[in-house]
């Protein structure tokens, strides 16, 4: 029987070691079967960047990371012009005569042009994989700018022209809701949210990715980041930091949580000292519903 390109991509994301389900699965294969970028949102931690890393491993794709920030501009995502180059260059070309527009027309080409990420995705002649990070965490300016990019495959330089894509790179957007989104954007993209993993499926990642943690142990750590993420916390733990813990944990050969250990390592899964005390005070009723409450004598 032949293997479904749904199935293919499931396989995909195991051999990288993701941990998926269905509707991980179904986005990626319908960004990539109708050439649309995926909108990735939810809390932090939960892998959406990482599934950017891992198409872009399985697809043998270069991977071209933007990470956002706020005043990021579209002159530091697309390019940026050498001038220390086109100093030189005119300098070199002080004793010639040369016309006027042949010279301009010379220093601002792709010569000298430096290209940042989005430019660098849009002109390369082999697959990518683009990932604009935390988009949520840039201006609604740069927003506007990548309308173009996301509907058109295209971007335009004043100096320039419009430059259309040469392969249509694969487009992974992600977001924490720092903001909302607009409208427009949302629009051009397919949409995938990624919460926190229920307890089989957080277990499953953590045997997958530290695969010496001891049985139990991973049982007990998955129930305890289970309940601390019902308390109200300023930064909630993904599953990076269950990872962190579990790997900590597992080196120092240890079979079961107790709540010295859990107070000592607090650390690796919170990074907020008003988290920290509000856990501590919380630790004997968490331990409790973790089922750990015997190991404390």
């Amino acid at each position: 029987m032949k293997i479904s390109e749904l199935d293919q991509i499931q396989k995909m994301l195991q051999g990288e070691s993701y941990i998926s389900d269905n509707a991980i699965a179904m986005s990626i294969f319908l960004a990539m079967r109708l050439e649309k970028p995926l909108l990735i949102e939810g809390p932090a931690g939960v892998g959406k960047t990482e599934i950017a890393k891992v198409m872009a491993k399985a697809l043998e794709a270069e991977l071209i990371r933007l990470q956002c920030y706020e005043g990021l501009d579209s002159t530091h995502a697309l390019y940026e012009w050498n001038y220390q180059h086109q100093l030189l260059y005119l300098k070199m070309q002080e004793l010639k005569v040369q016309d006027i527009s042949k010279l301009e027309e010379t220093i601002f080409s792709e010569k000298f042009l430096l290209k940042r990420p989005i430019l660098d995705a849009i002109t390369r002649t082999e697959k990518s994989v683009l990932l604009i990070d935390e988009v949520d965490r840039a201006d609604e300016e740069f927003e506007s700018f990548l309308l173009e990019v996301l509907s058109d495959w295209q971007v335009t330089i004043p100096e320039v022209g419009t430059i259309k894509a040469r392969h249509k790179p694969q487009i992974i957007l992600t977001g924490n809701r720092t903001r909302e989104l607009s409208e427009a954007l949302r629009r051009r993209c397919l949409y995938l949210w990624i919460d926190y993993p229920d307890f089989e499926k957080e277990l499953a990642i953590v045997k997958t990715k530290i695969p010496e943690v001891d049985q139990k142990l991973g049982q007990q750590i998955c129930a305890f980041m289970k309940e601390l993420r019902e308390l109200k916390l300023e930064k909630t733990p993904g599953i990076s930091e269950t990872i962190d813990w579990a790997r900590a944990l597992a080196s120092m050969h240890l079979t079961h949580l107790d709540k010295q250990i859990v107070e000592d390592t607090l650390g690796v899964v919170l990074k907020d000292w008003k988290d920290i005390r509000h856990t501590q005070d919380a630790l004997s009723e968490l331990l409790e519903k973790t089922g750990v409450v015997s190991r404390m004598g």
